[in-house]
């Protein structure tokens, strides 16, 4: 299977008229395509509705997860019925099975990397805090136990590893994603993650066990050499 993947739209449906024209080759190039959240920029339908129109359009199945630019007005919900009406597989800890490939995924959250990575210590907006990205690890979990295929692909938006936050100014290194993340990821066994955010970061890292991670926002693809709006990976 050809997977075309792509993050961080951020769509807005004036300045975008030209990734509609690039996206329009993804049918001659991939059998599907996975947008790792992000794909509005402020969250609202009158974003979501113009880029679906586009997607629609490229006669591909499409596979994502929400951003969290996705939750910015609060219409997540309204973003996800629209899409799923149109056909697009959003996974909000859930899979999608397709042609011997099945497809994990969830948002994810922040939280830190290794020793850097917070606990649930002192007060309880912390442990609130914390709890939120447990709480996404566990979505994954879930997610991934309900494959049943030879070949897996993990959708995500936040990273689960730092090598491919690298590039961002390391203070915010935390708010890029977590660890937590990769340890079920490791844990289950995949053949491919992939995951957007980090705008700044590396395109290509792996997790302990040695399963390659992917990101691919789209800034990081157009800052490429030749530049590009998707990346395909074949597996």
């Amino acid at each position: 299977m050809r997977i075309a993947a792509t993050a961080d739209l951020h769509f807005t449906p004036q300045p975008h008229a030209a990734l509609r024209d690039q996206l329009n080759r993804v049918r001659d190039e991939a059998d599907v395509l996975v947008i790792a959240g992000d794909l509005t920029n402020f969250g609202v339908p009158e974003e979501m509705e113009p880029l679906l129109n586009a997607l629609v359009r490229l006669r591909v199945p499409v596979i994502t997860v929400l951003g969290n630019h996705d939750y910015e007005c609060d219409k997540q919900n309204e973003l996800m019925r629209m899409m799923t009406e149109q056909g697009v597989k959003v996974l909000d800890g859930s899979a999608y099975e397709r042609d011997g490939v099945g497809f994990a995924g969830t948002k994810g959250f922040v939280g830190g990397f290794g020793r850097g990575l917070i606990t649930a210590f002192g007060e309880p907006e912390i442990k609130t805090f914390v709890r939120a990205g447990i709480d996404e690890a566990l979505k994954l979990e879930r997610a991934m136990s309900q494959l049943r295929t030879p070949k897996r692909v993990v959708v995500l938006h936040y990273s689960p590893i730092v090598a491919t936050v690298d590039g961002e100014a390391p203070e915010i290194y935390p708010f890029l994603g977590s660890s937590r993340l990769a340890e079920v990821v490791d844990r289950h066994g995949a053949n491919l993650v992939l995951h957007g955010h980090a705008h700044n970061g590396k395109p290509d890292g792996a997790t302990t066990a040695g399963i390659p991670v992917h990101n691919v926002a789209i800034t990081l693809l157009q800052a490429q050499k030749p530049p590009m709006v998707y990346r395909i990976f074949e597996i």
